[in-house]
């Protein structure tokens, strides 16, 4: 064995104390240091005050962004517990702010229901903060303490006004660490106010102010929704044309646990379920959201028989099929419960799935044979699914019985890479053929496949899975990428790591993208989640110039800065010859290789997705049938167009 003279003893072990063991790894608490992890701080102190709302004592929650970029959060829930605690023998405010670990949530008579379940919250924006502040309102006094350099108690907890007998809470503002968050410490109003109008939603009655007081005029919105998740389901339902006026809305509670479950169709052919534990988005659904999928199944077809929607004969109403153009929320209360990872996207908890089921099966068999018009709309709707899923499966196994070889013959063919290494290779998406021509010449053909694309592609909004197959435009894709689509989607059989979609840098070509981006989004989602796809970025200018080399510039700024360089060195901009590119097809190979395609050199832009209830607002409001959702829209950031061609 080789002789290791390197030191390692018990000197070599280090305990972190206190808050130390946060700043240091503060992924491991708030999930990253960027501009997620900032606004994440929010929603630590937000759902203290969230909670006591869920335990009957707090109406109202306001939330300021001020000045400095310091947050307030003020409510009017039963205020910290100011007594000194028994185990630390500091006030119990010192205690929350400076333990990890510690809150009301473990004990079980503090809150029945909680999203903070950790008890880290308060303290990991402590530890992650410049500076901290609180003000607790309690038995008349106004309570205070301060915190400084991650987390260091300034001074005990002390007594600094009297307030009304009636007045409690707690007010707690708190200024992110630089240090800690090197990328941004300024918060984005927008990131906040979605929230915010999610938490409202879904805790009716509650009233969350957000204040903005960075402006010379402050801004200040007010989000309260008596009708709770209801109200949410209209929401997300704005730009499309519900099949039925009325929001179907069940609840029931078993065992203490309270489920909520609101939802409505729409003439659309993609559904959009959104769960929900404790105000938490668990995005990777549970037993919550399995249980109530099945109760619907099950009540849809048992309803469809009763009433002669279904003959004796027909074959069951699929789960894909109730589910088609179905908006719904699920919002589920539950005293403990236990979440699948510490991502907490998942509800683990295996009584729920039966508690919800039996909950459903009932209030919404009560419900249709309540409401026979909004049950004929929804079977019909149904039945129709049904139908459509049918042709969609003869078009998928006429798809499926041509070989490579004769789907490679179809206009907007294939030129694939020799490389069958997926993670390596990748798939230029490109507008047109003489670009596609170009592509095909000037790319690494070890590793990079093109596939051109020509004419108007099919708005996957407004059409359903048997038209796409059979769809000239999309079949190429779906062929190419190699992973089927929708519910057959499988992201291990992917043939490319990188699908990139490469269209004029004009008006069309971002109408394309976007086309492409809407088929990928409804139905190759997993591709979008995985990180694989991707926009590749052309130049819009060519700076040229005798015995110099060709400067291509991307953006108007780049070209400002270009010309600003070249001038310091003593080259005239009147000296310049400036190409203003319209499209892929006014370059050769070279070029198109040398500026879109060169690894080494290229701009590619990763296409993500943060939240998939506002990808999917996105898509309806600029694809859907809706014209005057888009109608203002448009009107309203029309100011901001850049390039536009006219």
């Amino acid at each position: 064995m080789k002789e290791n003279k390197e030191h390692y003893d018990a000197s070599d072990i280090q305990v972190l104390e206190g808050l130390e063991a946060v700043r240091k790894r503060p992924g491991m608490y708030i999930g990253s240091t960027s501009s997620a992890g900032l606004h994440h701080l929010v929603w630590e102190i937000v759902d203290n005050a969230i909670d006591e709302s869920l335990a009957g004592y707090c109406d109202d929650i306001e939330i300021t962004i001020n000045k400095d970029n310091s947050i307030t959060v003020k409510d009017d829930g039963r205020g910290i517990p100011t007594g000194i605690h028994k185990k630390t023998g500091i006030s119990t405010v010192e205690t929350v702010y400076t333990v990890l670990h510690a809150g009301g949530k473990f004990g079980g008579g503090g809150y029945k229901v909680s999203g903070g379940l950790h008890g880290v919250g308060a303290s990991v924006v402590n530890a992650l903060s410049s500076w901290v502040e609180v003000k607790v309102y309690q038995n008349s006094q106004v309570y205070y303490i301060r915190f400084e350099n991650g987390g260091h108690t300034v001074a005990p907890l002390k007594v600094i006004d009297k307030c009304s007998p009636d007045r409690t809470g707690t007010t707690v503002t708190f200024k992110a660490d630089p240090e800690i968050f090197k990328e941004t410490t300024v918060y984005d109003y927008e990131i906040l106010k979605q929230r915010v109008r999610e938490l409202a939603f879904l805790n009716k009655g509650l009233r969350i102010i957000l204040v903005d007081d960075r402006e010379i005029e402050p801004k200040k919105e007010t989000f309260v929704y008596e009708g709770g998740i209801s109200e949410y389901v209209k929401f997300l339902n704005k730009g499309k044309t519900p099949i039925h006026e009325q929001i179907v809305h069940l609840e029931g509670e078993e065992d203490n646990i309270s489920v909520e479950v609101a939802m409505q169709y729409n003439t659309g052919y993609t559904s959009n379920i959104y769960s929900f534990t404790n105000n938490i988005n668990t995005h990777e659904g549970g037993t919550h959201e399995d249980g109530v999928k099945r109760a619907l199944t099950r009540i849809i077809n048992s309803y469809g028989k009763k009433n002669k929607f279904l003959k004796d004969n027909d074959a069951p109403l699929t789960g894909d099929d109730v589910r088609e153009g179905l908006t719904m929320i699920i919002s589920c209360k539950h005293p403990d419960p236990q979440f699948e990872g510490q991502t907490k996207t998942k509800l683990g908890n295996s009584e729920v799935s039966g508690i919800v089921q039996s909950m459903v099966n009932e209030a919404l068999a009560t419900f249709l044979e309540e409401n026979p018009n909004v049950a004929k709309a929804i079977l019909e709707k149904c039945v129709s699914a049904a139908r459509a899923r049918e042709a969609a499966r003869k078009a998928r196994e006429l798809v499926r019985r041509k070989s490579a070889l004769e789907t490679t013959t179809l206009p907007g063919k294939l030129a694939d890479c020799s490389s069958k290494n997926a993670e390596e290779c990748e798939v230029y998406i490109v507008e047109g053929d003489s670009a596609g021509g170009s592509a095909k010449q000037g790319r690494d053909r070890k590793f990079q496949a093109i596939l051109p694309l020509w004419g108007k592609m099919l708005n996957v909004e407004k059409a359903r899975a048997d038209k796409i197959y059979g769809n000239d435009k999309l079949n190429p894709v779906i062929v190419a990428v190699g992973a089927g689509i929708g519910k057959d989607f499988d992201i291990t059989k992917i043939r490319y790591g990188k699908v990139i979609i490469m269209a004029d840098a004009d008006v069309d070509g971002a109408h394309i993208r976007t086309l492409m981006l809407t088929f990928f989004f409804r139905y190759m989602r997993p591709l979008i989640e995985n990180g694989n796809v991707y926009l590749a970025q052309p130049p819009l200018y060519k700076l040229a110039k005798k015995g110099m080399e060709d400067i291509y510039c991307y953006t108007d700024e780049g070209l400002d800065k270009a010309f600003a360089e070249l001038e310091a060195k003593g080259i005239a901009r009147e000296s310049l010859s400036l190409q203003r590119y319209k499209g892929l097809g006014e370059m050769n190979p070279e070029q198109l290789w040398e500026t879109t395609m060169n690894p080494e050199k290229r701009t590619l832009i990763q296409v993500t997705m943060d939240d998939a209830i506002k990808a999917d607002e996105t898509f309806t409001l600029l694809m859907g049938d809706e014209v005057e959702p888009r109608r203002d829209f448009i009107a309203q950031n029309a100011k901001y167009v850049k390039n536009l061609d006219i």
